[in-house]
């Protein structure tokens, strides 16, 4: 079954949690260090997407109404995820708000401003085949965050973040639909796509934030979240997830990069 984008439209909500007493659940059983900063990371980047957004509306992809009607959607939702990790940090008196968010995108200095034109400029001369590139490329990042919320779930095992955690992942499982469905249409079609979209992820995908928080967050991340026997069960998972998608197979994208990033012990 395609995905019906204007279901979608009209479904997309915040993620709800009014329901949930945070002050309370995580006074009274508070998170370790570890995973606070896991969240902090997680949190960073949800706020990020409307950054993300900006650079990939200077593309091709900008001219699909299905692709557009998704993103706006898509955006407001990871708005929410921002948010409620925002209050789940700011019950264990980590402050977040808007100098935060603020500080994180200047940080990111000329090559944040320069981004938007570099993307437009060779995405542009691509033409419509960058839409599959980008397809795919937002598929693997979608089950990579997909897989990073279900495993902070199982790691910490406290009940209200497992909650709050689940409730995002239902709304990432929509937005991976989306992403999954248009890349396998798009890169089927077209051989130059399938080409192009190998050549980008093999050597310019990094994992999700990875371009935006610093190196020691980035591999804190990691080894958390996707090291130890269960971690890299988790990171073949995904990268069998990629070699579904038309010209990828044996890409090993996620544990290559894990490689890379993480040194031997």
């Amino acid at each position: 079954m395609s995905f019906q984008v204007d279901k979608y439209a009209r479904q997309a909500a915040p993620v709800r949690y009014d329901d949930l007493d945070l002050t309370t659940a995580f006074r009274d059983q508070p998170l370790s260090d570890d995973t606070l900063r896991v969240l902090r990371y997680m949190c960073d980047i949800e706020s990020h997407t409307i950054c993300y957004l900006r650079d990939v509306l200077v593309t091709p992809s900008h001219t699909d109404p299905e692709v557009t009607t998704f993103l706006t959607m898509w955006n407001y939702e990871e708005y929410w995820h921002g948010e409620v990790l925002a209050d789940v940090l700011a019950a264990h008196g980590i402050a977040t708000g808007d100098d935060h968010v603020r500080q994180l995108r200047v940080r990111q200095g000329w090559r944040d401003r320069l981004a938007p034109i570099r993307q437009s400029l060779l995405a542009n001369l691509i033409g419509d085949d960058f839409v599959a590139t980008h397809m795919s490329w937002g598929a693997v990042n979608e089950w990579l965050t997909h897989a990073g919320y279900t495993r902070l779930s199982q790691i910490e095992k406290h009940p209200v973040l497992t909650e709050v955690l689940s409730r995002i992942a239902t709304q990432e499982t929509r937005h991976i639909a989306f992403y999954a469905t248009q890349a396998r249409e798009r890169l089927a079609r077209s051989s130059r796509a399938r080409r192009l979209t190998r050549l980008a992820l093999s050597k310019a995908w990094q994992p999700v934030g990875a371009n935006v928080m610093p190196r020691a967050e980035v591999r804190h991340l990691l080894r958390h979240l996707l090291g130890g026997s269960d971690g890299a069960k988790e990171a073949r998972r995904i990268d069998a997830r990629i070699d579904t998608l038309p010209g990828l197979e044996g890409l090993h994208l996620v544990r290559g990069r894990i490689a890379k990033l993480l040194p031997a012990a």
